[in-house]
């Protein structure tokens, strides 16, 4: 089992795996989140207790998944505090199918070496520069998320492991041949039936209300109605995109900086070379004496072009008659290279040169020497770096007034933006959910609801928010999450309360039409007692949207008709109304084309889906898990 789960954390799924939690990672800065702690657990599993500080990490980055998911609706998703504690509710069942993930990797003797770890961090595109790793965007992004190199690498290792464990149950999922068959027609399989629908908005007549009712649902159900906090923000904003240095660079610079740096601009040395190839693997010292036969000739004036053509055992090089085009220093084997390096004119042969592929005979074709660009060739992106760098230069000579300016004067920003030359700018008050930019990065929204800012209104410190990129804030005013009075909200839950009596009625005349339905009462008869539209499908897909899910879902439940009777149900749909449905056939589907790729790939994704779920489930079954009923804040 140990050696199937080794072999599977290597694999394309575990890769993927691994992606996506570090996908996460970047979008969200989970590693933010470090400042609050409670001694009391969000969970608890064999004994290992989940802080409220892992909860608020992963919290805020399923936040921070949702907020670019949904974009600019999230806000208003956000605001129906039952999703909100569904979400909350989520976070903490991953977080205990994570710790029984990690218990098991433990048990199991699972471990990440740091080599893989090292080259997991290499890989990652977060940390490139034009393609390459570099180390100081590497530890500038795990800085800004407040990760020690020493910490991210053993977050990192952790979920690297934890990966191992996935992957094997991902990397062993097959279906069989029938399987497939059988899943593929039940997905397609149509089912042909009649529909009603019983509006609640016909018995609203019906529904009174009474004061007492609305002020204690008020009462019972106040966590539905609260305002979300909100601040008001004053904020100074400095790019070194934006800055201006105080001396514009001359053409006199940029001469001074080529010269200086004119080795970063040499044309290395080319050669054209061709060669003749010997294959030594089979006969050594006939390889040999072949190689040094064919030097003979060549010494004697036989053209290198048709002796490559005939005789040599690199086959695409000899039919350009050994000709291997341009090569540069360290592009070549060490022997091959050190010998075509040390031809001094065009058509020079070098002696027998042994390497690891055989006996090569190499002929230099042509030359370009080493030359350093012309200074007219590289003048204007010496410009442009000189530039960029006075620019960055300038960025932190006013990054550091700015540090000392509101500090020293921490009731105020005017001095440190007159001083930096940028505008002050302030909101209105507007929710913690919804700052703009650049007021909804992590590490700005962090410090803004400290107490220090919203208690004692100070500056805050310079934050970096980017590469050369930084942010100042302070707080101007601040309202607090609270419940809305109940006169504002007054006219909502009458709303709430009559939809509920409404659909409470309307299910309860459905029932009762539906057992006049199972009595013999023909559905069309009770759709023209009712006044409302008989509706039917010929051929409902399970993957039908014109029709309400609650009525797709039931129907495709309901056992084949027999006997030419027809199945009936009474459902209660998700908007209050309710639906008399009867099924009149089921339309099975012959299979008349084989299943493709792409199917068969998204039916072994369900089960691999069905066999990860029964796993954790597993996990957690034998395990003892305690998840206090405690109160997991917005504010975490």
């Amino acid at each position: 089992m140990l050696e199937k789960i080794r072999e599977g954390s290597q694999g394309p799924v575990a890769k993927i795996i691994l992606g996506a939690v570090i996908l996460s990672f970047a979008l969200a800065g989970i590693g933010g989140y470090l400042g609050q702690t409670t001694e009391q657990p969000v969970a608890e599993v064999n004994g290992i207790k989940i802080s409220q500080t892992d909860f608020a990490r992963a919290y805020q980055n399923e936040r921070a998944r949702l907020e670019q998911q949904f974009g600019e609706y999230f806000a208003q998703i956000s605001s129906d505090p039952t999703y909100m504690a569904q979400i909350r509710k989520g976070v903490v069942d991953r977080l205990v199918q994570q710790e029984l993930q990690n218990q098991l990797a433990i048990e199991l003797g699972l471990r990440v070496s740091d080599e893989q770890v090292k080259q997991a961090i290499v890989e990652m595109p977060y940390f490139q520069l034009g393609g390459e790793f570099s180390n100081e965007r590497y530890l500038q992004v795990i800085r800004q998320m407040n990760f020690q190199p020493d910490t991210f690498r053993e977050y990192l290792r952790e979920e690297m492991t934890r990966s191992q464990l996935v992957s094997a149950v991902a990397g062993t999922e097959f279906v069989l041949s029938n399987e497939l068959k059988s899943t593929v027609a039940l997905q397609q399989q149509t089912r042909a039936l009649d529909y009603i629908v019983l509006s609640k908005d016909k018995v609203k007549d019906q529904v009174s209300i009474d004061e007492d009712a609305v002020s204690n649902y008020y009462e019972l159900n106040q966590d539905k109605y609260q305002s979300a906090e909100q601040v008001s923000v004053q904020y100074l904003e400095l790019k070194a995109d934006n800055v201006e240095p105080e001396t514009a660079i001359t053409d006199a610079d940029v001469l001074a900086y080529y010269e200086e740096s004119k080795t970063q601009y040499l044309e290395p040395e080319k050669r054209r070379v061709s060669h003749i190839l010997i294959d030594n693997s089979e006969d050594d010292a006939t390889a040999n004496t072949k190689a040094q036969d064919l030097l003979s000739q060549l010494r004697s004036g036989t053209e290198f072009s048709e002796l490559a053509s005939t005789q040599s055992d690199d086959i695409v090089s000899a039919e350009l008659g050994g000709d291997l085009d341009w090569i540069e220093r360290d592009m070549m084997d060490p022997e091959f290279e050190t010998a075509a390096f040390a031809l001094e004119n065009v058509g020079d042969i070098s002696e027998v040169v042994t390497s690891e592929f055989g006996y090569h005979i190499i002929q230099l074709t042509d030359i370009e020497r080493e030359e350093i660009q012309p200074f007219d060739d590289v003048k204007a992106d010496l410009r442009a770096e000189l530039e960029k760098n006075a620019k960055v230069d300038a960025f932190y000579q006013k990054q550091t007034e700015i540090a000392e300016l509101a500090f020293e004067m921490s009731d105020s920003l005017e001095d440190a933006a007159l001083a930096a030359g940028v505008e002050l700018k302030s909101t209105a008050l507007i929710n913690r959910s919804v700052l703009p930019a650049p007021l909804n990065t992590p590490a700005v929204t962090r410090t803004l609801f400290t107490p220090e800012l919203l208690e004692d209104r100070v500056n805050s410190e310079v934050l970096e928010i980017g590469a050369e990129h930084i942010i100042v804030v302070r707080v101007l005013d601040y309202a607090a999450a609270a419940t809305k009075p109940f006169d504002g909200v007054k006219a909502e839950i009458e709303t709430t309360l009559v939809n509920e009596k409404a659909s409470e009625l309307i299910n309860e005349r459905a029932k009762t039409l539906f057992s006049a339905l199972q009595g013999g009462k023909l559905l069309s008869d009770i759709a023209t007692e009712e006044g409302v539209e008989l509706n039917s499908e010929a051929a409902l897909a399970r993957q039908t949207y014109s029709v309400a899910p609650a009525i797709v879902t039931e129907v495709f439940k309901l056992p084949h008709p027999a006997d030419e009777k027809f199945e009936m149900a009474v459902v209660a749909l998700n908007n209050g109304d309710a639906a008399l449905v009867q099924l009149k056939k089921v339309n099975e589907v012959e299979l008349s084309v084989e299943i493709d790729e792409q199917q068969k790939q998204s039916i072994t994704n369900t089960q691999i889906n069905k066999n990860y779920l029964a796993f954790v489930n597993a996990l957690e079954a034998k395990a003892d898990v305690t998840r206090p009923q405690i109160q997991v804040s917005e504010q975490n």
